[in-house]
């Protein structure tokens, strides 16, 4: 008989930075969040999918997404409803602002502890940041094996006490075990997060975190308390009894001295022949400039 799973997604709400335009950045050198649209981290929807894979395979299993922002971040909760998930916790609160990866990474494990999943995964790494950092910081603050750069989850024990997974490396591929509960990064290379559903669409489209629900009608917050399905939860600092000198500016050692904006653009060029006379020189030059040799 197999066991079902309890599994958390750990995502995040990002600037799009694949089209980064004259915008993007501010004066001061920090991005531009309003000029650019705020969209899923791709890698994380990777993650899902692994996650949403696992609950396929195991009846009665659950699929909560995890995520810290400000109240906007709710969206990708209610997209990863869309396309399977059971629902989701948005961590939000302003003491969590400004956190670096450490900090994020702390108030993330804090929110774990009170959820107690088996398996936690999450995308390789955010595009607004690109560090890998928060998924094996996560393992480390909740003292449990991490499994990085995986690809996909070939094998689970019936028992849910191991599982098997395929890594993706720079020269190969990896296959590695380890017990739950346990931390699996997700690299881009894996397969493609499933489409959101028409039918779920329909179920979740009204699913809020109780600041939203501030906002809608009485016929709404009459419907929302009779639908249990379309409560997302909103924890606090104070939800997950964190301290105060761990979150926020306050716990990032990290500080970002200045961003810039580089262009790239052509020094020179030169026009060869296929003369073997112009291909000795241009091999003599890069080797005398270190390029090859």
């Amino acid at each position: 008989m197999k066991k079902p799973l309890k599994i958390v997604v750990l995502a995040k709400q990002v600037p799009d930075t694949r089209n980064v335009g004259k915008d993007a950045m501010k004066a001061d050198g920090t991005v531009n969040r309003a000029a650019l649209p705020a969209i899923f981290n791709p890698e994380d929807l990777n993650a899902l999918e692994q996650a949403l894979i696992l609950k396929d395979t195991r009846p009665g299993s659950t699929v909560l997404l995890l995520t810290m922002g400000p109240h906007r971040a709710a969206d990708i909760i209610r997209d990863a409803m869309y396309r399977g998930a059971d629902g989701g916790v948005l961590l939000t609160d302003r003491k969590f602002a400004g956190a670096d990866t450490l900090a994020t990474s702390y108030a993330l494990s804090r929110a774990l502890l009170k959820i107690g999943p088996d398996i936690i995964i999450a995308g390789r790494q955010a595009i607004d940041g690109d560090t890998a950092q928060v998924g094996p910081q996560v393992a480390e603050k909740l003292g449990i094996p991490q499994v990085t750069y995986a690809e996909e989850i070939l094998s689970l024990e019936d028992d849910n006490t191991g599982i098997v997974v395929k890594r993706r490396l720079d020269h190969g591929v990896e296959v590695v075990s380890g017990p739950l509960p346990i931390v699996i990064t997700i690299n881009g290379s894996a397969a493609p997060c499933r489409p959101q559903h028409a039918k779920r669409v329909m179920k979740y489209k009204h699913a809020r975190i109780p600041t939203e629900l501030q906002e809608m009608d009485t016929d709404y917050t009459r419907m929302y308390q009779e639908k249990d399905y379309l409560k997302i939860g909103e924890w606090s600092v104070a939800d997950v009894e964190a301290d105060d000198a761990q979150l926020g500016l306050a716990g990032s050692p990290t500080k970002v001295k200045a961003i810039e904006n580089v262009v790239f653009q052509a020094k020179e060029a030169k026009r060869l022949t296929s003369a073997d006379a112009d291909i000795d020189q241009l091999m003599a030059e890069l080797i005398a400039s270190h390029t090859l040799g």
